[in-house]
């Protein structure tokens, strides 16, 4: 494998385990009722364990990889010299914090209860913060360049809500008719539909900041970065789509015909999620391009 395609495998690997980890941990810490916590942190254990020993694994894997790129290759990455050199410059100071704050999530795993929770949150949210420090964001100095990183971040935690919030909806849905208090998985549902909308709409607005910041004319010139950028924006449409086509259409349909809408409720979240997906995939190979 090539060691420009082993970086974009690992950068995929990294966004989507931060989005299920962020997306998850909001759910066991914010948005479920504080009974119900405990039996949801259950239910997402696997999801939430995965995501952290993923995330810090990943984290490490894109050091060696950006080690080899910006040296000679695969030889190089066993020179302590070029490891010393690397973790010198802006890319390699910002991830030691980032392999600190995925250091966290795993270190979580060894707690209990809510301070598990709370920790993995923490560590999820630091680490999408700290991706807004390398690459692309850092384009700009002084207070453009903190006002770039501020957005870049709350369009990185607004998506990690939205993307990474739906693979616990599948697993609700999923589980519903055996939950002994299906009430508060339902409360817990509508809670993430309702900051659904505003995680949305931060998507959207601060993706078009990102753009007009990143993209160096108006209009642009429509090279391969702003190609890709587009085709992102029609699969985010898409999504915002069957989104909207859920929580108005089938939800409301639950009542009358329950078993046969939630199936398809979960049938169009799976399409989400793969979209979600495709998109981050997108992302993790574009943000490697320069902006034109």
């Amino acid at each position: 494998m090539s060691l420009s395609l082993f970086y974009l495998l690992f950068r995929w690997l990294h966004f989507a385990a931060l989005m299920s980890l962020t997306g998850g941990a909001v759910y066991t810490t914010l948005l479920a009722p504080a009974r119900f916590r405990p039996q949801l942190a259950l239910r997402f254990r696997r999801l939430l364990v995965t995501a952290s020993l993923l995330s810090l694994a990943t984290a490490i894997m894109l050091l060696v990889a950006q080690t080899g790129l910006m040296a000679d290759g695969w030889r190089d990455i066993g020179n302590s010299a070029v490891w010393q050199a690397v973790l010198q410059t802006r890319f390699g100071q910002a991830w030691q914090w980032q392999l600190l704050a995925a250091l966290v999530g795993v270190v979580a795993l060894t707690t209990r209860g809510q301070l598990r929770q709370w920790l993995l949150l923490l560590s999820g949210v630091g680490q999408l913060v700290g991706l807004a420090f390398v690459g692309h964001a850092t384009m700009l100095d002084g207070a453009a360049g903190w006002l770039q990183r501020l957005n870049h971040s709350l369009h990185l935690l607004s998506a990690a809500f939205w993307a990474g919030g739906l693979i616990p909806v599948l697993i609700l849905m999923r589980d519903m008719p055996r939950l002994p208090t299906a009430g508060d998985a339902i409360f817990t549902l509508m809670r993430f539909s309702r900051y659904g909308h505003l995680a949305v709409a931060l998507v959207i607005i601060s993706g078009a900041v990102n753009a007009f910041i990143l993209l160096p004319g108006w209009p642009p010139t429509f090279g391969r970065y702003s190609q890709l950028l587009l085709l992102k924006t029609l699969l985010v449409g898409v999504m915002c789509g069957v989104a909207l086509f859920n929580r108005y259409w089938l939800v409301p349909r639950f009542q009358d015909n329950g078993e046969r809408a939630r199936y398809l409720f979960m049938l169009t979240t799976l399409a989400e999620l793969l979209l979600a997906a495709l998109v981050v995939a997108l992302v993790s190979f574009f943000a490697t391009l320069e902006p034109a």
